[in-house]
């Protein structure tokens, strides 16, 4: 796989090629008070349209942002003009935390040519380049369902894993909400991790201006963390989004088919029949 990211260069080169989608997935959690729409509304890069995590998921459920069907995928990624033909770049504000989990979803949908814009919308505004204003409707397009299963864990999957340990659980929260030391963000979940998972906080591997680290200094990261890169690894986090990140990062080492457990804590955190370890 080549690297998943592109550069603003990059990106600013090829504004207005025929065959580019720009997906803003800018998205924040409650109690940052930030609406990632009504930022887009006020300034996004040109010709990108939004992508809502919130919206484009499974509504039968009330964890957050989990996985559509693959049928109400192909809708709403027609009605954003999206083709696999053709280059999807996802960004978002923070710098890679949203676009990661937007990245991981259009490939568990079959989208292979998805990249993410390394540093966001952060570099972007930092560079000085152009941006616009206000809604976007993009002309429709038809898209057949298509479902990665690989790229994808339920809360069954993990269970057994906890138990056969055939691949490594590698958590994105902070350490001391992995730990137990600190209260989980969203009410009525237990603190704590999976039994055997290791820690690796998705922001490590984050510099000071958004972008993902290289390659040399992901696997140090990874590796510190106890992370073994020759084994399986199935990613996690609060909700799924920055267990993407992780995924995302080790995708720039190489390792495209590691997956994601979906529902996350937000799942395991608040069921009565998984098991649960603090370091307290």
């Amino acid at each position: 796989m080549t690297d998943p990211f592109v550069s603003t260069a990059w990106l600013a080169e090829h504004l207005g090629d025929q065959d580019l989608r720009i997906l803003d997935a800018s998205w924040f959690m409650p109690i940052e008070g930030r609406s990632g729409h009504g930022e887009f509304l006020e300034r996004h890069i040109p010709g990108a349209v939004f992508f809502d995590i919130d919206a484009i998921a499974d509504h039968t459920t009330d964890l957050p942002h989990m996985l559509p069907t693959p049928e109400a995928f192909a809708e709403a990624a027609g009605k954003l003009g999206l083709s696999r033909e053709g280059t999807i770049v996802a960004y978002d504000s923070w710098g890679v935390r949203a676009s990661a989990r937007v990245w991981w979803t259009l490939r568990v949908m079959g989208f292979d040519n998805i990249r993410v814009l390394d540093g966001g919308l952060k570099a972007w505004l930092a560079e000085g380049r152009k941006v616009e204003a206000g809604a976007v409707t993009p002309a429709p397009t038809m898209v057949a369902p298509k479902f990665r299963p690989e790229l994808v864990r339920d809360v069954e999957a993990v269970k057994g894993l906890v138990n056969s340990q055939a691949a490594q659980l590698v958590d994105a929260r902070s350490g001391p909400r992995f730990c137990g030391e600190a209260p989980e963000p969203r009410p009525g979940l237990r603190s704590g991790h999976m039994p055997g998972a290791l820690n690796t906080p998705f922001d490590s591997l984050i510099n000071t201006q958004g972008r993902m680290r290289s390659a040399p200094e992901l696997q140090a990261i990874f590796e510190v963390c106890g992370v073994n890169l020759d084994k399986p690894i199935v990613t996690t986090c609060g909700s799924g989004v920055t267990a993407s990140v992780l995924a995302l990062g080790l995708a720039r080492l190489g390792l495209d088919r590691v997956a994601v457990y979906d529902g996350s804590w937000s799942e395991w955190g608040g069921r009565s029949d998984t098991p649960v370890e603090t370091d307290l």
